[in-house]
């Protein structure tokens, strides 16, 4: 995916009316960008470094047969969240970032042929930090905080079947399949995470799942907690040593592109 400053606001920057701007930020997972008083913004697009790239992580050998997740220790980079809240409204957006493994021979016993790929071959792992292009819009007269972070983990916490509602009719939707799919994911600390419910937490009592648990919302995101939830990426970093969070490879970054308007904000935006 990729990002294009929309077609009005590209005529406003020409015309005088907003200046086009970008904010760079990173390593830490807490950033403000500014907004001056009588003057609002439009952010537009963004670009994402991930955070992880520049390390490697040697696996074991490769198996034969079954099926396994990478170790924590690279796990932990695969998804990342970017969240924006303007004092208004909050956007959230999570991210798969990809783990490349390859292959390499780390001895070769020639007694044997037959164990050289079961047991002597192993593989490296590596973190795709390969910049993520992203199309947004999203306007604030306020300064906007932005948050990055890791998600480690995504607990499932109940999975219930689909009953047929209007909402969910059968044929088309999961309403009325014998399939239990997951209906409650927590996303933060142990004692009060974030619980993502779904289908939806509107009109919760047409699906019969019960009361609807304190913290619930109908969207997925993760919020602070090293454990459970969201996880600063230098704090991570740094729990290895100065030389990894040191590095500006294993840092992310985040470059916001957005349009500057120095009036008052119209009625209507968009």
């Amino acid at each position: 995916m990729s990002w294009s400053i929309p077609t009005l606001i590209e005529q406003d920057i020409k015309n005088g009316k907003a200046q086009y701007r970008t904010f760079q930020t990173g390593n830490g997972g807490q950033s403000i960008l500014p907004v001056p008083s009588n003057s609002y913004i439009v952010i537009f697009g963004y670009d994402f470094s991930p955070a992880g790239g520049g390390l490697t992580r040697e696996g074991d050998a490769i198996a034969v047969s079954g099926i396994t997740l990478q170790d924590a220790i690279t796990r932990v980079f695969q998804t990342q969240q970017i969240a924006f809240y303007t004092g208004t409204d909050f956007y959230p957006f999570i991210h798969h970032v990809n783990a490349q493994s390859k292959p390499f021979l780390n001895a070769w016993d020639a007694s044997a042929p037959d164990n050289n790929f079961t047991k002597t071959v192993r593989y490296v792992v590596e973190i795709d930090n390969t910049p993520i292009a992203r199309q947004v819009y999203i306007t604030s007269t306020n300064d906007v905080t932005i948050t990055h972070g890791l998600i480690q983990t995504a607990t499932r916490a109940s999975a219930n079947a689909i009953p047929v509602t209007n909402r969910t009719p059968v044929g088309l939707t999961y309403g009325g399949s014998p399939q239990v799919v997951s209906t409650q994911s927590n996303y933060g600390p142990a004692g009060t995470p974030l619980q993502f419910m779904q289908p939806s937490p509107k009109d919760y009592q047409d699906f019969a799942f019960g009361l609807l648990p304190a913290n619930a919302d109908g969207q997925a995101f993760a919020t602070p907690d090293a454990a459970n939830g969201l996880i600063d990426a230098s704090s991570y970093l740094n729990s290895y040593g100065a030389t990894f969070v040191n590095a500006a490879a294993a840092n992310y970054y985040l470059c916001l592109h957005y349009a500057l308007y120095t009036e008052t904000v119209p009625e209507q935006r968009g």
